[in-house]
C-alpha cells in the first residue's frame, strides 16, 4: 500500500505556513494509482456485510461512491452544515481554531444498517468522529472507518476510540 505514496503530492505551507498538505488529486489523476487505491479498499471490505457507505465531503464522496459501486451497496452523503436539502441532523466537531458541523439526512440510513465511513485523510480525528456520531444517531451500525492517508503525528485514532479504522498510507509528520 505504501507504493501509493509516489502518487500523492506534498504541497508545503498549504493552507497556511508549516502545514505539509497531502494532495490526493494526483493519486486520482493516475490511472494505475486510482485503480490500485480502490482495489485495496475493495479487498479490505469485500467479505463484510455493508449496507451503505457514508462519504464525508468532499473527497470522501469520490472514494465512497466508487467503493459503493464495487461493493454493491448504497452511498450516503455527509456534508457541511446547510448543504443538504431535506430534513437533517447535525454534529459539531472541533477544528484547530473553532468548530464546524456535519449533517446527514435523517432518513439516509435505516436503523441497524451496517455502514462504512470513508474520507481522504485522518488528521486529528474530529471529522471522522463527528461522522460516526451522526451514523449512530440515525441508528446505523458502524463496521469501519477508512481513509487513504493517516497522519500519525496528530493521533487521530485516539479520538476514534474502539471504532475499527483502516488507512492505506501513513505519514509520521503532523
Amino acid at each position: 500500500m505504501e507504493e501509493l505514496k509516489k502518487f500523492i503530492r506534498n504541497i508545503p505551507d498549504f493552507p497556511k505556513p508549516g502545514i505539509q498538505f497531502k494532495d490526493i488529486t494526483t493519486l486520482f489523476q493516475n490511472r494505475w494509482g486510482l485503480q490500485r487505491c480502490f482495489d485495496i479498499l475493495e479487498e479490505q471490505y469485500r467479505y463484510q456485510q455493508i449496507d451503505k457507505i457514508a462519504g464525508i465531503e468532499a473527497r470522501g464522496f469520490i472514494m465512497g461512491a466508487a467503493l459503493a459501486d464495487r461493493l454493491n451497496c448504497g452511498f450516503v452523503l455527509i456534508r457541511k452544515k446547510g448543504k443538504l436539502p431535506g430534513k437533517t441532523i447535525s454534529e459539531s466537531y472541533e477544528l484547530e481554531y473553532g468548530t464546524d458541523e456535519l449533517e446527514i439526512h435523517v432518513d439516509a440510513i435505516n436503523p441497524g444498517e451496517k455502514v462504512l465511513i470513508v474520507d481522504d485523510l485522518l488528521a486529528t480525528g474530529g471529522t471522522l468522529k463527528a461522522a460516526a456520531d451522526l451514523i449512530k444517531k440515525v441508528g446505523g451500525e458502524i463496521i469501519g472507518l477508512s481513509c487513504i492517508i493517516e497522519l500519525l503525528g496528530l493521533n487521530g485514532r485516539e479520538k476514534l476510540g474502539q471504532l475499527p479504522f483502516h488507512s492505506l498510507v501513513t505519514y509520521d509528520e503532523a
